[in-house]
């Protein structure tokens, strides 16, 4: 008897229907065709002893199970349940009437028992795209899939539950999850707050004009002068994520299996940071196997690379590209994949090896030579990639012990939301582009007109600090960002002088 049942696989961070075809006859041999990987095939003995331990069995007959469109690669654990059913129903064991009207995953223990799988998401989406009743698939899973409207997820916690559904001996309870409620109530819960923070006036000042343009920052400063505490509250002064923002970003943290048991939709802006022994593959994506990195698991938020010129040169290099296009295409023998990657960098690093360089009561006990030799560790084509370099220096001990109450998040974050609704009314024509940092040099030339004035400024400026050319995009963008803060339409000289403030690496002068 031929029957048939459906999964999924992941490509990318998109699902495709997987047809698991499974056929019954005379003879006493097993084939597994449409190219399973060693998980896959291993799943013989798993779903041999899940039936075993709950009063069923693999019949001794020939079966040949065919997993098609046969050309894609069908990789991991969670096509037992798939294959198990398929499996009953060909041999009679259970009715196979309403079967087809589910896609079914899972990954099987052997008393039965159903783990967690990946990307059930983007498998729930595609389930409700080709017209599926339901999606059975493990209990963990069920409230993440649930997020999908109009398809109705079943989940289970064993096999024997899946079982008797199908054989109508009893109702599996539907997981309802309400979207919109499930997004809003969680929009604004973040854990650090910049009221956390004593003094840095101009640091906070510095991240909230990044934060209003999508710009990148680095910040340069000794050991302890609060360089990561800043960062990470960086993320609570970005405007929310909207609907679709949160969705595509839910979907990447699911096909990584990121997603704890208790989230289901990802409302808050995604902050990874990774540690400095990371690999290409792991920061980028790719692997034998592709899966995203670190720079799409920070999609639509930050990506902070702490301690920069720690990181192996060919890591940094290869996010130059991704950078730029806001995508990251991985391409193997057999298959090529893309991985969003629109994030925000903030990168922290130490002036030089021993921390003092600069500083105001440590002496910098680094030879001759040795600071720009720590600094040229980061290439020059990353560093044009990054806007905003802003020097931190320690807070004083006066500003420590201050009673004085710090600005919240909330009130920083409604000044970068208005200075952001400018932006998406002046690139509302441009699919691309939503912020000032995205902008192309064309319309830099078309939307940042500076006056002679200005011009005058930023002629004095680069002779008299010694600017590199590579700066001038840099500057008039972080002051075209600085004029929607203020709410102007033109590009004022302080706003030019408060950008050319944030040049720091740019200075020939710096590290000689």
């Amino acid at each position: 008897m031929l029957v048939k049942t459906y999964g999924s696989a992941i490509i990318g961070i998109n699902a495709i229907p997987i047809t698991v075809e499974v056929n019954i006859d005379r003879g006493v041999q097993f084939f597994m065709v449409g190219l399973p990987d060693s998980a896959v095939k291993e799943s013989h003995q798993r779903i041999e002893a899940a039936l075993r331990n709950n009063g069923y069995k693999i019949p001794v007959k020939k079966i040949v199970i065919n997993m098609a469109p046969a050309d894609i690669r069908k990789e991991g654990s969670a096509y037992d349940l798939t294959i198990a059913v398929g499996i009953l129903a060909a041999s009679e064991q259970i009715k196979s009437d309403k079967i087809g009207d589910y896609l079914i995953m899972g990954e099987l223990s052997l008393d039965g028992g159903l783990q967690p799988i990946k990307g059930a998401l983007p498998i729930s989406i595609e389930a409700r795209k080709h017209g599926f009743k339901g999606f059975i698939l493990p209990k963990a899973n069920a409230s993440e899939a649930a997020i999908v409207n109009d398809l109705e997820v079943l989940g289970v916690e064993n096999i024997k539950e899946v079982i008797d559904f199908f054989n109508d001996e009893i109702e599996l309870e539907a997981t309802v999850i309400d979207t919109r409620n499930e997004f809003y109530s969680q929009l604004n819960s973040y854990e650090f707050d910049f009221s956390d923070v004593k003094g840095q006036e101009n640091i906070k000042r510095a991240l909230e004009i990044a934060a209003a343009g999508g710009h990148n920052v680095i910040l340069i400063g000794p050991p302890g002068s609060g360089k990561t505490m800043l960062a990470k509250r960086l993320p609570s002064i970005l405007p929310p994520l909207n609907l679709h923002e949160a969705l595509e970003t839910t979907k990447i943290h699911s096909v990584v299996g990121k997603l704890s048991k208790e989230t289901s939709l990802i409302s808050v802006r995604p902050f990874r940071s990774p540690h400095h022994t990371i690999s290409d593959a792991g920061l980028v994506g790719g692997g034998t196997f592709p899966q995203p990195g670190e720079i799409s698991l920070a999609q639509n938020g930050v990506l902070f690379l702490d301690e920069l010129p720690e990181f192996k040169r060919t890591v940094l290099e290869v996010m130059r590209q991704p950078m730029e296009d806001r995508v990251v295409t991985i391409s193997r023998a057999k298959l090529t994949v893309e991985y969003p990657a629109s994030f925000m960098l903030i990168a922290a690093m130490n002036p030089c090896p021993c921390g003092y360089y600069n500083h105001p009561d440590h002496d910098c006990v680094c030879g001759p030579g040795i600071v720009q030799k720590y600094l040229n560790k980061i290439s020059g084509p990353l560093l044009d990639r990054i806007d905003i370099h802003i020097e931190v220096v320690p807070v004083p001990f006066r500003e420590l012990v201050n009673e004085k109450i710090e600005e919240k998040s909330e009130i920083v974050r409604n000044r970068v939301v208005k200075a952001r609704s400018i932006q998406e009314e002046r690139f509302n024509e441009t699919k691309s582009i939503h912020c000032n940092a995205q902008m192309t040099s064309r319309q830099l030339r078309e939307i940042c007109k500076i006056d002679e004035k200005g011009n005058e400024l930023l002629k004095n400026a680069m002779e008299r600090l010694g600017l590199s050319a590579r700066a001038y995009d840099r500057i008039i963008k972080v002051s075209r960002t600085i004029a929607d803060l203020e709410n102007s339409m033109e590009i004022l000289p302080e706003h030019l002088a408060e950008a050319i403030h944030y040049r720091s690496l740019d200075r020939e002068s710096w590290g000689s």
